[in-house]
């Protein structure tokens, strides 16, 4: 059990530990929450002092010029006025003893007074001019100062304004474009910037677009390049990709790598590059030029600006390596005559074939033929071998016939007969 005694009755209470802890906590909690609350109060009037303290900074640093430049001005005008004194002083002296000498001589006297007025009334013009001249700089000064702080201040909010200025305009361009129209701008674009080094840099050169859609899609522009001798250097299908910066479903530049691809591989091109203007916010692809050969074979992605830089590119790196070409289309074109030779071969073999076993079916069918008319020749033979033997039977009874028997019991043909004789 814990005690605990009333601070106004000084009265003493037991309370046990789940009592007590229980007070602890509230008190605690309180504590806690007014400790909060003054180190809020504090911080805030932490920021306003400091707040205060910076416009103060700021007061006190151009009061201290301007101080300064009246603490300037008020020495040299100090300094003018007491010279000036001092010198009038001094020249009252002069004039004093001028004055002394007029009795004696009045011309002399009348052309040092002169003299010394003249003299004397420059020098405090001179004087107040000096004077004036200071004046005319601190006022100089203090304008200056203004004007400076005005014009950064008008300086920094025409540069917001612009700002906002120019996102609007661009984004109001954009909205009036249509996607389309954007395409062919960007389209446009690259066609111009070929053409302007198309004469020096890219003479045998052909960069046309792509109109042939017989597999159902195409590119936007094919670039081909030959030597003398008709080998392909190098050759890039391209796309060009842009996007309306309010549109509601944005496309991604992978979206068109499938695609292309296919065309480049239909259109036999080498290489496959898409110029995009998509994912403007994109670190990737804002760096320029972005290999993704590791999804589709030799395939770049760039933003317009390095448009011809990458054809120079993969147009040098092809130079390098035509001689390996050249080469490699006379192994292809050997390759090619050594198939063409095994292909008449192969069709000769195949006609041989065809002849040879069209021959063997008639030479069966003939001999097949020669047997059946052999065997019609011996069923023609045994029957000749079965005539000659009747008639050689009927020969035997036809020499054997004779008078004799013709007349045997027959009277009318014994005495035909006998009458013939």
């Amino acid at each position: 059990m814990n005690e605990i005694k009333c601070p106004k009755c000084k009265e003493v209470f037991k309370v046990d530990e789940a009592g007590f802890a229980d007070i602890l906590k509230q008190v605690r909690d309180h504590q806690f929450e007014e400790e909060l609350q003054n180190r809020l109060n504090i911080a805030d009037r932490e920021k306003e002092s400091a707040v205060k303290l910076a416009e103060a900074d700021v007061r006190n640093t151009f009061q201290e010029q301007l101080s300064a430049k009246d603490q300037e001005l008020a020495l040299l005008r100090a300094q003018s006025e007491f010279a000036l004194a001092e010198k009038l002083n001094k020249k009252e002296v002069e004039i004093s003893q001028l004055k002394s000498k007029i009795d004696n001589v009045e011309v002399e006297k009348t052309l040092a007074v002169n003299e010394a007025v003249q003299k004397i009334e420059k020098e405090r013009d001179n004087l107040v001019n000096a004077l004036t001249t200071k004046e005319l700089e601190k006022q100089n000064l203090e304008n200056s100062l203004k004007h400076q702080f005005t014009t950064e201040l008008q300086n920094k909010d025409a540069i917001i304004k612009y700002k906002d200025d120019e996102i609007a305009r661009v984004k109001d361009m954009k909205q009036k474009l249509s996607t389309k129209m954007l395409g062919e701008t960007l389209e446009q674009h690259c066609e111009i910037e070929f053409n302007k080094l198309r004469a020096t840099a890219f003479q045998k050169a052909h960069f046309e677009k792509d109109n042939d859609s017989k597999s159902g899609s195409k590119g936007d522009f094919i670039y081909r390049e030959t030597d003398e001798a008709g080998n392909e250097i190098i050759s890039i299908m391209f796309e060009m990709k842009n996007e309306n910066d309010e549109t509601a479903s944005k496309k991604k530049n992978e979206d068109f790598f499938k695609e292309l691809d296919k065309d480049r591989n239909e259109k036999k091109c080498e290489y496959a590059i898409l110029v995009s203007l998509l994912e403007s916010d994109s670190e990737l692809y804002n760096t320029g030029i972005v290999d993704v050969s590791y999804r589709y074979n030799k395939m770049y992605v760039i933003r317009p600006q390095f448009f011809i830089p990458i054809i120079t590119l993969l147009r040098n790196a092809a130079m390098n390596s035509l001689h390996y070409k050249a080469e490699l289309a006379l192994v292809k074109s050997q390759n090619i005559d050594i198939t063409n030779f095994e292909d008449k071969i192969n069709k000769f073999k195949d006609g041989f074939a065809y002849n040879y076993n069209l021959a063997s079916k008639k030479f069966k069918e003939a001999i097949e033929g020669i047997d059946k008319t052999i065997k019609e020749l011996e069923k023609t033979k045994n029957a000749l071998l079965s005539s000659e033997n009747n008639l050689r039977l009927a020969n035997d009874k036809t020499e054997d016939l004779t008078i004799k028997r013709l007349t045997h019991n027959n009277p009318t043909m014994k005495a035909k007969f006998d009458e013939n004789k």
